[in-house]
């Protein structure tokens, strides 16, 4: 439960679809940057954990909505996925997507919003490129140490069969093109330095942006301790330690 969940209170709370690992630690960012805007709203909610094998079942069985589709129509289902019982028990909100999710929670609890005022165009674009762009490089490196937290099943949660860990200088080039993505985004936050202490991407508040990159700083320290994250928090002035640690009230985990 979150801290802002009584465990006497029987009034319906929100219930947050996470994928439970061989850890007891949540890690997987886009379930993360959920659980971000959760705790920054002081929302009621808890985690059902599912396990890897049993995802698309269990999401079939609370209706869910796909996430995505295959080429050929099928659907895809995967996590997070947040059920909403609180305005109405009998027929609860039912969500998939992270971003969707986002947005609804954003229009349904605007208190403590994490898109503040006009910001909402630029934090998307900003969302979008730790996505579909900073992320990739890190792919490589990431996705052989996350395997182990698959119990029963090795595909799915990165669109794609599990690579080999890179070694060599197969190795040193990913680790370039990360580095290359994460001085790229040191560059544009620093111009922040100005208004505020540059460390989050508003300037002076956390957004939807921070929570965003922090979910897969996240991912990091907690899959790869001392091969990735001993090696990025340094980076940029320890600027990423810094974002880490601005978010940390906000990582409350079950």
């Amino acid at each position: 439960m979150s801290r802002y969940t009584s465990r006497t209170n029987t009034t319906p709370c929100i219930l947050l679809y996470d994928l439970r690992g061989t850890t007891s630690q949540p890690w997987a960012p886009n379930i993360w940057r959920i659980r971000f805007i959760l705790n920054y709203k002081r929302l009621r909610y808890q985690t059902v954990w599912l396990e890897f094998h049993d995802v698309e079942n269990q999401l079939r069985a609370i209706g869910a909505p796909p996430s995505a589709f295959r080429v050929d129509r099928t659907p895809i289902y995967t996590l997070p996925v947040l059920v909403d019982p609180t305005k109405n028990a009998r027929a609860p909100e039912i969500l998939s997507n992270t971003n969707l999710i986002a947005e609804f929670l954003e229009a349904t609890y605007p208190a403590r919003p994490v898109f503040p005022e006009g910001s909402r165009a630029m934090q998307t674009l900003f969302v979008h490129y730790i996505q579909e762009v900073f992320v990739q490089p890190l792919l490589p490196i990431m996705v052989p140490l996350s395997h182990p937290q698959f119990r029963g099943g090795t595909q799915g949660a990165y669109g794609g069969v599990v690579p080999n860990p890179l070694g060599g200088p197969q190795q040193e080039q990913a680790w370039a093109q990360v580095k290359e993505q994460f001085d790229f985004l040191a560059m544009i936050l620093d111009k922040n330095s100005g208004d505020g202490d540059a460390t989050v991407a508003q300037g002076r508040e956390v957004s939807y942006a921070d929570f965003s990159l922090c979910s897969v700083l996240i991912w990091i320290e907690r899959m790869a301790p001392h091969e990735v994250w001993a090696r990025i928090r340094a980076w940029n002035g320890g600027r990423w330690a810094r974002l880490h640690e601005r978010c940390r009230e906000y990582m409350d985990e079950l």
